[in-house]
């Protein structure tokens, strides 16, 4: 009897890249369907704006030969050299103006992070009324920003402001707020103050309340203070929670465009690099404009790496 032996079957080839991406639309077509509105969007609102601000900034261009429907753009491309102007102090501007984002920006987010703290830790406490107290101190951030600062403006008003006839009662003589001096500054970092501690306390009193309560129990039976506690379980317990929200304050901080803008205008006292560039862009300077989004975007893209790196040292991981 004779015996056929058959070759064994050819092992099946690796499926490519392009396989399994037919594989991924076949089985995941209705994902891919629910998400594209979203990235339409985003591409329409935001990558293209990028992209077409990174180019816009490697020109001359101006409001006077931008053209338009009718007549044609007439800007040529310059390489860096706006880039170099900023940098080096060419432009006059930009290191005085960073020194004053700098100032503003440390100022709100250390005051938004001890006031948010203090307050949650208050609120993350049994009393009555607390309930009432949670939804006074919130209110600030759910009031829209524009109505807040139109408020304290009127405020402010060096003519009849209730802040200054509040200090006319205790004999201080009027401040001129607003003024071109750097009471400004103060006045937009007080507004910003108010505006951001709701966020930072409503988040703070989330960690919080993610505290095993045994941890304060065992640090209690071993004889730690109230200061002790608060330093050796809350804080470390809030770790994780304060990088995030203090990562995420200085971003939005940093770019804080709508405060200044409404209560201090073109004050230049009050400028910081995201103001003076919306103000570059409407003197018609488009390509000194776009620069400065550009390097204000690499700055907070490397603050938040080198932030991150830090973290991860600590051994934060997020």
């Amino acid at each position: 009897m004779t015996t056929t032996v058959t070759p064994d079957a050819a092992p099946a080839r690796a499926e490519g890249p392009p396989g399994r991406l037919r594989r991924s639309w076949d089985k995941y077509w209705y994902a891919y369907a629910m998400v594209a509105p979203v990235v339409i969007v985003l591409g329409t609102l935001v990558f293209y704006p990028l992209v077409r601000g990174i180019a816009l900034a490697l020109t001359n261009a101006t409001n006077r030969n931008i053209g338009n429907a009718v007549i044609p753009a007439r800007y040529s491309y310059v390489g860096i050299d706006n880039y170099t102007r900023i940098l080096s102090g060419e432009d006059g501007q930009f290191y005085p103006v960073l020194l004053r984002t700098l100032i503003w920006t440390a100022s709100c987010v250390v005051l938004h992070y001890l006031i948010g703290l203090t307050l949650a830790v208050m609120l993350n406490r049994e009393f009555r009324g607390r309930t009432v107290y949670r939804v006074l101190l919130i209110l600030p951030w759910a009031v829209p920003a524009f109505i807040s600062a139109f408020s304290w403006r009127f405020l402010f008003n060096a003519d009849g402001g209730m802040i200054n006839t509040a200090l006319g009662w205790v004999g201080v003589g009027p401040v001129e707020w607003l003024g071109p001096t750097n009471t400004v500054l103060v006045a937009v970092i007080i507004v910003n103050v108010w505006l951001g501690v709701p966020f930072m306390m409503v988040a703070l009193l989330g960690g919080l309340q993610s505290i095993p309560l045994e941890l304060y129990e065992a640090a209690e039976v071993d004889g730690a203070s109230p200061w002790q506690r608060f330093t050796n379980v809350t804080l470390p317990g809030l770790r994780s929670v304060s990088a995030t929200v203090i990562l995420l304050g200085t971003i939005w901080t940093f770019n804080m465009f709508p405060v200044i803008f409404l209560i201090a205008r073109s004050n230049e006292y009050a400028q910081i690099l995201v103001t003076y560039s919306y103000n570059l862009f409407y003197n018609g300077q488009l390509a000194r404009s776009a620069a400065y989004g550009v390097i204000i975007l690499s700055m907070l893209v490397v603050f938040a790496s080198a932030y991150r790196r830090v973290l991860r040292k600590q051994g934060e991981v997020w």
